[in-house]
Parts: C-alpha cells; sequence; structure tokens
C-alpha cells in the first residue's frame, strides 16, 4: 500500500486494511494494478473525499478482474454498497442490492457488518441475517475465546437525572464494548446487532429489557456471556453503577461489579471492566490494562458529546452524529474512536 494512499484515508483506511487482510494478491503482472486491498483503500479515500462515482468506478474495475475470488468479491460489493449509499437518499435501494448479492456469496465469508459501514447500511444487514436465521457464523467460536455481548445499560436515575442522563447509557455500553475488546481472551459481538434484534421483534418496550429475554437473543447470536449495567443517580454528588455478566447457557449471574462514588461513570467504566474481567478469571497483563487505560477518553464532556452522536447515529441523522463526534473529538484529540466516527459520518454529513 503506497504512502498516499495511507495519507488520503487516515484512521478508516488503516481500519479497512486490517479488515480485508487474506483478499487476494494477484500475480505478479498484475502487481502494477495493485492487491485488492490496495485498491479498495484507494476506493475508500475517494469516499471520505466525496468522490463517490470515482470510487464505485475503481471497485466495479477490481471486481471485473479475472482472478478475483467469491470473499475479494464480497469485500469489493461491501465498499460499492457504501459508495453508493453516499450519493444520496435516492440510492438507497442501489446500495441494498449490493448486500444482497454479497449475501448471496456467503454471509460468512467475510466477518460483517464492516465498522465502516454507517448505522443504516449495518441494519438493512442485519435485516438479511435475520431473513436467513443466521446470526453466526460457524468459524465464530475460537478455542480459549468466549464471546461475550454488552446491551445497553439502563438508567435508573429519577427526577431530572432520568432525562440529563439518557444519552450516557449508550455511551457506557459502547467503551465496555471498546475496552473488552482490547482483551485477547473475549470475542465482542456488536451491540448494535443485538440492540436490532430486539427493536425488530418488539421486544423493547418503556424501560429496561428483560434479561431473560436478552439472553435468549445472546443464545441466538453465539454469545457465551451477556453484560447488563445500570447508572442509579440521585443528587449531584453520589450515583452507583452496577454491572453484571450473565451465563447464556445457563442464565445464572456469573459475576456482579458496582462502584458508588462521584458521578465520573467513564472513570467508573474503566475499573469496573478491569474488575469484572478479574472476575471471569481473566488475568490482564500490563499491556491490556495499558489499552484499556488510554481507550476511549478522559474527558466527561468529549465522553458525552460522544454519546449524544451514538444517539443521532442510530436514528440515520448523520449530520447531527457527525456533528456531535466532531465536538467530542475537539474537546479530546487523543480520542479515536470520536475521530473514526467522524472519518465515517463527515462524507454522509456534507454529501
Amino acid at each position: 500500500m503506497t504512502p498516499n494512499v495511507i495519507r488520503m484515508t487516515g484512521r478508516l483506511a488503516i481500519g479497512l486494511v486490517v479488515l480485508l487482510a487474506g483478499l487476494t494478491a494477484f500475480p505478479a503482472a498484475a502487481q502494477t494494478e495493485g492487491t485488492v486491498s490496495d485498491k479498495l483503500s484507494e476506493a475508500i479515500a475517494l469516499y471520505t473525499n466525496l468522490e463517490f462515482d470515482k470510487g464505485i468506478d475503481l471497485a466495479q474495475q477490481v471486481l471485473a478482474r479475472p482472478d478475483v475470488s467469491s470473499k475479494d468479491s464480497v469485500a469489493i460489493y461491501a465498499v460499492i454498497s457504501m459508495l453508493t449509499y453516499g450519493k444520496g437518499e435516492q440510492y438507497i435501494t442501489k446500495s441494498y442490492e449490493y448486500l444482497d448479492r454479497m449475501a448471496g456469496l456467503g454471509p460468512c465469508r467475510i466477518h460483517l457488518p464492516y465498522e465502516f459501514w454507517p448505522q443504516q447500511l449495518r441494519d438493512r444487514w442485519f435485516s438479511i441475517l435475520q431473513t436467513r436465521n443466521l446470526w453466526s457464523c460457524p468459524e465464530d467460536k475460537v478455542a480459549g475465546v468466549t464471546t461475550i455481548a454488552v446491551l445497553e445499560f439502563d438508567n435508573y436515575s429519577v427526577g431530572k437525572y432520568q432525562e440529563e442522563l439518557g444519552f450516557i447509557t449508550k455511551g457506557l455500553a459502547d467503551f465496555f464494548e471498546s475496552d473488552f475488546a482490547q482483551i485477547s481472551e473475549l470475542k465482542v459481538l456488536e451491540r448494535d446487532k443485538i440492540d436490532y434484534i430486539l427493536r425488530e421483534v418488539e421486544m423493547v418496550k418503556s424501560g429496561a429489557v428483560d434479561p431473560a429475554t436478552a439472553v435468549k437473543i445472546g443464545r441466538m447470536m453465539g454469545a457465551q456471556v451477556m453484560v447488563f449495567g445500570s447508572i442509579t443517580q440521585l443528587d449531584d454528588k453520589k450515583t452507583k453503577m452496577l454491572v453484571k455478566a450473565v451465563r447464556v447457557e445457563s442464565s445464572e449471574i456469573i459475576a456482579t461489579v458496582e462502584k458508588t462514588g462521584k458521578p465520573e461513570y467513564f472513570e467508573m467504566e474503566k475499573e469496573l471492566v478491569k474488575e469484572l474481567a478479574e472476575k471471569l478469571d481473566i488475568i490482564l497483563n500490563p499491556k491490556t490494562k495499558n489499552l484499556i487505560d488510554k481507550a476511549g477518553t478522559t474527558s466527561a464532556d468529549a465522553a458525552t458529546l460522544y454519546s449524544q452522536g451514538l444517539y443521532y447515529m442510530d436514528q440515520y441523522d448523520y449530520k447531527k452524529a457527525y456533528d456531535f463526534f466532531k465536538q467530542a473529538y475537539e474537546k479530546d484529540k487523543n480520542f479515536a474512536e470520536a475521530k473514526r466516527k467522524m472519518d465515517i459520518y463527515r462524507p454522509l454529513a456534507t454529501s
């Protein structure tokens, strides 16, 4: 991959290279044209520059190569779908057609959905999986690795805190998911996939999600452990954060951790992640602890803004989502996840 491509695409393309690892490297005679991952990285660069049609043309050229495998084709369609979606509302149906082609080639050929897909495309992919009754793939289970799923936190606060903390619960679950992903002994399932299932089968009513229902959904997805969290704030000086881990197979609570003190939620989150890992008999080495400590943000304002961005992302309001992710990043220039989501939603907010 050439340096200029890396400069153009930033974190989004670097993430793409990781996701596309293992795709076809063409014979020597075709190397001047670049590998599949090289060309798709260039297509993503065109996406970030709002040059959607050029990106589509480039990806279509790669798709037409004679040595492209089925696995490559799925990855190429994934990028074309996103580029087509970026062209505007009138192209949404067309972008969905590429997802259908991917499903026809095999939903399990590569790990999907891609993290750089906007939320509406992710939800559409979940709909395809629901139609096929294929929420997990045979190769998802890895020996020695526990598959874990994190649900959105519940807010049991009272009075003004019920409304003021409405966004925080989504952000806390996202941070838990990101921090668990730093632990090699854990495989974290996409939280928005579980949210999608709960929404589609109308299992989410007002108030908390029924734990028994959530565990049932976790079983469908191949989760071994479900994580439930809640916050309860009664005044300005004191709050409680409670997190429970439930074994899906037996529905038993296998670990509970909690913190009570000043409402510094995102500092509490780091402590509870490490405590919960310990109770799950996972030994965190210094490197993993450092990764957890550095992930996310130490700024409460940035975390709150990011949580608001997640809310609007889920509503497909990409302009507002981008604005909040941008504000979060401006509060903390080390907040990598806010920057990554800025890269994803900036083209959709400005196109």
